[in-house]
């Protein structure tokens, strides 16, 4: 198994690899970051084409929702088992063809006559995105040192944040411009175009830990590494509670339409890009699991004020946006502090980790429809609080379980005597 560390460029003459830190791979980074870009928009920006899509290809309103649950379903599955099975393989490759199965799906998508065409291109779509993000992630760790991770993985991870920030506008935009198929013709381009850079600018041999299908089902049988990786299902799942319904919340309670609305989904979504900063460099100087904490503490303090309280307009948006930076704030964390808990499986470790995101965000929206139904919108934030302290909970169990494994195991006979060292 290679060990982590810097990509395998020969420089010198004797054919060996340089020494370098995380600053000399910043370009590397940037094509990193546009990799994710066109996967995140291959994730979002057809949530904002749903409209269109419906009205064209004559899809029941109960049944569109399958564009994006079917999404998450694939992704889920198919992330940990790829990224595992294609351990040997070179990660150039590798990401170059999740983006190009990314491309596609959105061409199947884009020129789909049924419903059940377009479906297909989404799962091709979520397959191919469940190779591009752990991959990208594991490329930048590889090229950091442990003081620069959580930076180097906010800049990798920074592209799906902005095409989350920017993919349900644009794609909403597309559809008044030319109908959802333009939609799905701009991430194909997308994703080619940045699999044009992974080939032109990722170096050919990358040193990071090949883990296969053992090391899947080794992290699948260790609980430590399950409520790790738990975290994340629990955290992403408190904030889908309001974050699903945010919009109608928005329009019912502040009567928020048309550009009112979109300039405070704008709000949101440039708090997003400024946590996935904020939680890098908190992570760089705090440490993973100070960090995460916090989120979770802010978290569990604004969701319940948000919608329990009828505030003013203004300071319903200031919360909105602390809500997002703080939310935000934990892709990056969570990724170096998975890889600090286990560096040799850590492939796995963050594939697993991207699915937990859609798993986390299925059984939010799931909850939030049933607490709306049951009980109104003003408890999605005090449901959402109930999954963060879950999330809080597990960095606990976590801490404690490392703990003992740590402490040595001395039976009493061993311990140490006073007087003279006896020789043999």
């Amino acid at each position: 198994m290679t060990t982590t560390g810097q990509p395998s460029l020969p420089d010198r003459a004797d054919g060996s690899t340089p020494a370098s830190d995380s600053s000399s791979h910043r370009g590397l980074h940037a094509v990193l970051a546009a990799s994710n870009f066109a996967q995140g928009l291959g994730a979002f920006a057809v949530i904002g084409a749903l409209a269109s899509l419906i009205q064209e290809l004559h899809v029941p309103l109960h049944q569109a929702g399958l564009v994006v649950s079917l999404y998450a379903a694939a992704y889920a599955i198919a992330s940990p088992l790829l990224v595992a099975w294609s351990g040997r393989l070179g990660r150039r490759t590798v990401l170059a063809a999740g983006l190009l199965l990314v491309a596609a799906g959105a061409v199947v998508g884009a020129t789909a006559s049924s419903f059940a065409v377009l479906l297909a291109g989404r799962a091709l779509m979520a397959i191919g995105g469940g190779l591009v993000t752990p991959v990208a992630g594991a490329i930048g760790v590889a090229t950091s040192t442990p003081k620069t991770r959580g930076r180097v993985l906010a800049t990798v991870f920074a592209g799906l944040t902005i095409a989350q920030a920017l993919g349900l506008p644009i794609g909403a935009w597309l559809v008044d411009v030319s109908g959802f198929r333009a939609t799905f013709w701009l991430i194909a381009v997308a994703a080619i175009a940045a699999a044009l850079l992974v080939l032109r600018f990722v170096p050919r041999q990358i040193a990071t830990n090949a883990a296969g299908l053992k090391a899947l089902a080794s992290v699948l049988v260790d609980p430590r590494l399950l409520l790790a990786l738990s975290f994340i299902v629990f955290f992403i799942g408190g904030n889908f509670v309001f974050l699903t319904y945010l919009t109608p919340f928005l329009e019912g309670r502040y009567q928020l339409q048309g550009s009112a609305l979109a300039a405070a989904l704008l709000l949101y979504g440039g708090g997003a890009v400024a946590g996935n900063a904020l939680g890098g460099r908190l992570a760089d100087r705090l440490g993973p699991v100070k960090t995460l904490l916090i989120l979770c503490a802010v978290q569990v303090m604004v969701l319940p004020v948000m919608s329990l309280l009828h505030l003013p307009l203004p300071i319903a948006l200031v919360l909105l946006a602390i809500w997002s930076v703080f939310a935000w704030s934990v892709h990056a964390t969570q990724q170096a502090r998975l890889v600090s808990l286990d560096p040799p499986r850590a492939p796995v470790l963050l594939a697993l980790h991207s699915s937990g995101i859609y798993i986390g965000a299925s059984a939010g929206s799931a909850i939030a429809g049933h607490v709306l139904d049951r009980f109104g919108d003003r408890w999605l934030g005090p449901a959402g609080v109930v999954l963060m302290l879950l999330a809080a909970a597990t960095l606990g169990l976590v801490a404690l379980t490392t703990r003992r494994r740590l402490v040595p195991q001395i039976a009493p006979h061993q311990g140490l005597r006073a007087g003279p060292t006896p020789h043999p």
